[in-house]
C-alpha cells in the first residue's frame, strides 16, 4: 500500500511539474478560495494567452508543500492572506525578491516586503463593529478603549487561534510595548460577554442577535452579511483616528524560490498590482485595493473613508511568537 501511494505521488508531482513545463503558463498555489481568484487570472489569460493554473488549499499546507517539493516544486508563485504568513514563508525560505519596479511603483512599501520578497494585492481593515440598537457610536474611539469597564459583559472576540487576531495584536505590541499590550488584552478577555468565536461571520451575527454589543472584525465579513441582509443591525466603526489609524492587513503574493517560470510569475504579479487586476480583485471579495490609485468598489466606499495605520505590515510576522505569548498569557483563547 505504501508503494502504491508512494507512485501515485510521484506521478501527481510528475503531472504538475509537466504543467509548470509551458512557457506560457504560470502555476500559483493559493490559500485564497476558487470563486475568488478565478474570474482574475481568467482576465489575465484573455489579456495575454497567459493560462494561469491553481492549486488552492489552506496555507499552511500550502508552504508545507513548496518547501518539501525543494527544486522540484511547479509553483511559481504564493498567493495567502495575512503579512504574518507572508513573513513565514519568507523566513521558511521559499520566497525569492520579486525584484519589479513596477509592483514598487503601484504599491506602497508599508503593503511589501522590506527584502522583496512579497507584495499586498488587497487590503481588509480589522475594525470594531457595533450594534446600531445599543451602542451610540460616539460611546466608541480606540481599539485600546474596549479593555475600559464600561464594556464588561458586552464584548466579543474571534478566537486568538487566527492569524487576523495575531496581526493585530502584533501592532499593538509595535505601538504600546509587551507589558501595556498585554494590560490591554487582558481588559478585552475580562469584558467578554461570551466564549471567542471561530469566526467574525458568526461574531457579527451574535451582536446583530443582541450576544453582544461590540466586536472586531475584518471589514469584508461584514460586507459579506450586509449584502446579504441589508437590514443589519451592525455597523463599521473606524478606531484610533486622532492617533495611529485603523490596522489594516492584507492579502498578498510571493514568488517562489524556485519558480519554473519566474519571469512570466514576475509579470503576473505586475500585473495584478495594476489598475483593472486591482479593481477586479478587491471587488470580488470587498476589499480595499492596494494600490492607491484605484478606488474601492462602490459598497466598499459606502462604509466611509478612514486613516490607516501606516506601521509596515510584515511586523504583523517580526512579532508573531510575542503576540501569541502575549494572548495566551491574557486568557485570550
Amino acid at each position: 500500500m505504501q508503494a502504491y501511494k508512494g507512485i501515485l505521488t510521484a506521478l501527481a508531482l510528475a503531472a504538475a511539474s509537466g504543467i509548470a513545463s509551458a512557457a506560457d503558463e504560470v502555476v500559483v498555489y493559493s490559500s485564497r478560495i476558487e470563486d475568488l481568484i478565478k474570474p482574475v487570472f481568467d482576465a489575465y489569460t484573455e489579456e495575454t494567452g497567459v493560462k494561469v493554473s491553481y492549486i488552492t488549499d489552506k496555507e499552511a499546507p500550502l508552504m508545507a508543500r513548496i518547501k518539501a517539493e525543494g527544486e522540484n516544486t511547479p509553483a511559481d508563485l504564493l498567493l495567502t492572506v495575512d503579512a504574518g504568513n507572508l513573513w513565514q514563508a519568507e523566513q521558511m525560505g521559499i520566497l525569492q525578491p520579486l525584484d519589479s519596479e513596477i509592483v514598487k511603483q503601484n504599491i506602497p512599501p508599508q503593503y511589501r516586503s522590506s527584502t522583496g520578497a512579497w507584495t499586498g494585492l488587497s487590503l481588509r481593515a480589522r475594525t470594531i463593529v457595533y450594534s446600531t440598537e445599543r451602542v451610540d457610536p460616539k460611546e466608541l474611539s480606540t481599539y485600546e478603549a474596549l479593555a475600559d469597564e464600561q464594556w464588561e459583559g458586552r464584548l466579543c472576540l474571534r478566537t486568538s487561534k487566527k492569524v487576523y487576531n495575531q496581526s493585530l495584536t502584533a501592532t499593538l505590541i509595535e505601538a504600546h510595548g509587551a507589558e501595556k499590550t498585554e494590560e490591554i488584552l487582558k481588559g478585552w478577555v475580562n469584558n467578554l460577554a461570551t466564549d471567542a468565536f471561530a469566526d467574525d461571520t458568526a461574531l457579527i451575527q451574535a451582536i446583530d442577535a443582541g450576544l453582544c454589543d461590540v466586536g472586531i472584525v475584518n471589514t469584508y465579513y461584514y460586507g459579506r452579511l450586509h449584502k446579504e441582509n441589508p437590514d443589519l443591525q451592525a455597523k463599521l466603526f473606524w478606531p484610533n483616528q486622532q492617533d495611529r489609524g485603523v490596522h489594516v492587513n492584507l492579502s498578498g503574493i510571493g514568488l517562489t524560490k524556485h519558480a519554473p517560470h519566474p519571469e512570466a510569475a514576475r509579470k503576473l504579479v505586475e500585473w495584478l498590482t495594476g489598475e483593472k487586476a486591482q479593481g477586479m480583485f478587491a471587488a470580488i471579495n470587498q476589499e480595499y485595493p492596494a494600490n492607491p490609485d484605484v478606488a474601492p468598489s462602490e459598497e466598499v466606499s459606502a462604509w466611509g473613508e478612514f486613516k490607516a495605520d501606516t506601521v509596515p505590515v510584515e511586523i504583523a510576522g517580526k512579532r508573531q511568537a510575542e503576540a501569541i505569548m502575549l494572548m495566551d498569557r491574557a486568557g485570550w483563547r
